[in-house]
């Protein structure tokens, strides 16, 4: 048991983490929560229908999508319950003084006034019986709120998972670079580059606001192939002339920045057709965000690209010991060329995603973004010797800078204090890589240790 509780805490450490910051959060922001949307307008009509009778229920709500749901919801409960729904009001104040005016002209007598904890604050409803007593006198009811913490709502987590797709996608090109030895500090450019050249080619090659979806595809995987071109030049900067990959990428990055804004002529590109954010912004499957399926299909296929594939093998072989490598067999240039164009394409994508959830184009998106993705690769629990990595274990990397980004938000830190937290959490999981690697009992006892001269 001795001998395998450090292993195990190796491999799922990271997912106790995730687990207690989840766990933390929910206490931190545990309070009352009113429904919305479809949720609230269900739990109205049950107050009302329970009262017993056929009242007659007039609904008022707003104009967001959850105010036409808590609408259409209310309605079509109440109708079937056997209530007489009155009217229905979607819009502002002056539009429900409108139909309220009417109906206290016709004589009409209301029972109840089905609406939301939003408008319940308009002065109209709350003078309701001053202004029409005619009306009878009618109660007005709002979803009851309940107790709950503001981080595990649906839509939280949601924002959660969507605000981290483009930073994951990053990351797990970054882990393939990390994993033979090298680094990658290209990518951040490399998003603003396949954005800008994305959103240039649809508005002046695919019709603009009117291109069709072929075009918009082409655009797409245009964007997508320069971003593995640069991928490739990396990677032969590091194989053929033996540059370190830090300088290398480093002076890519300045390039492909430069060339973003060389192209978008330093501005942002609008003119884009609002099916673009089809990827970025839809959500087609069960509610899930369509960038949230394609993160996770794509840490699927590379999880079987490195586990389940010789090419993945050779990928840790060498980071593991490229000379060693080298002398079993293996090509090492081949590995490193397809390390820096699969991470070049992890880029190009993140770009296109960005721009659709943005729906334009401008050479600053990406800043930064290179640093949150090796922070992923990291706190992941991949070596940044090499050799050592899991994709999975990037994915919680992400989500634990995610949440802790999340998490603060909710809780009110200034984002200065963040990036503090942020890079402990950085610091602090380099330590452990480095504390897995060695005896940590002699390591400290070393430390501890002071230095003899001759």
């Amino acid at each position: 048991m001795r001998s395998g509780l450090p292993t195990w805490l190796r491999d799922y450490g990271m997912v106790l983490v995730l687990g207690a910051l989840c766990l933390y959060y929910s206490f931190a922001t545990f309070t009352d929560q009113q429904p919305v949307g479809e949720a609230a307008g269900s739990a109205v009509a049950r107050r009302i229908l329970g009262d017993g009778g056929t009242p007659s229920v007039l609904v008022i709500a707003g104009t967001t999508d959850e105010d036409r749901a808590f609408a259409g919801a209310a309605v079509s409960a109440l109708t079937a319950g056997g209530a007489n729904v009155v009217e229905r009001v979607l819009g502002a104040p002056r539009d429900a003084r409108v139909v309220l005016d009417r109906l206290a002209g016709e004589g009409r007598r209301l029972a109840y006034v089905a609406t939301t904890a939003a408008c319940v604050e308009w002065t109209l409803l709350k003078d309701l019986n001053t202004r029409f007593p005619s009306l009878g006198n009618p109660r007005i009811l709002i979803p009851e709120s309940r107790r709950w913490p503001v981080f595990l709502t649906r839509q939280n987590l949601l924002n959660v998972a969507n605000q981290i797709t483009v930073v994951a996608i990053l990351a797990v090109g970054m882990t393939v670079v990390i994993i033979t030895g090298g680094i990658d500090l290209s990518v951040g450019s490399l998003i603003a580059l396949s954005a800008v050249v994305v959103s240039v080619l649809i508005r002046d090659a695919g019709g603009g606001v009117q291109a069709g979806a072929a075009a918009m595809v082409m655009a797409s995987l245009a964007a997508l192939g320069m971003c593995i071109v640069v991928g490739l030049f990396s990677g032969l900067m590091v194989t053929a002339f033996k540059v370190p990959p830090f300088i290398a990428t480093l002076a890519v990055m300045q390039v492909a920045s430069g060339l973003a804004f060389i192209i978008a002529k330093g501005g942002s590109i609008y003119e884009l057709p609002d099916t673009f954010t089809w990827l970025g912004r839809g959500a087609d499957l069960f509610g899930v965000p369509n960038a949230v399926i394609l993160m996770l299909v794509l840490y699927v296929m590379t999880h079987l690209l490195m586990s389940r594939t010789v090419l993945g093998r050779w990928i840790y072989a060498v980071g593991d010991n490229a000379e060693a490598a080298r002398l079993a067999g293996v090509h090492t240039a081949f590995v490193l060329l397809f390390a820096y164009a699969f991470c070049g394409a992890m880029a190009g994508l993140g770009g296109v995603l960005q721009a659709s959830q943005l729906k334009s184009g401008a050479p600053t998106y990406g800043v930064m973004y290179e640093l949150y993705a090796i922070a992923a690769v990291v706190v992941g629990g991949t070596s940044l010797a090499g050799g050592e990595g899991r994709v999975f274990g990037t994915l919680i990397g992400a989500f634990i800078i995610a949440v802790i980004q999340n998490g603060m938000n909710l809780t009110g830190v200034e984002s200065y204090r963040q990036k503090v937290v942020l890079g402990v959490v950085i610091l602090g999981a380099v330590l452990l890589d480095l504390l897995k690697k060695k005896d940590w009992r002699r390591l400290f006892r070393a430390a501890a240790t002071p230095a003899t001269h001759p």
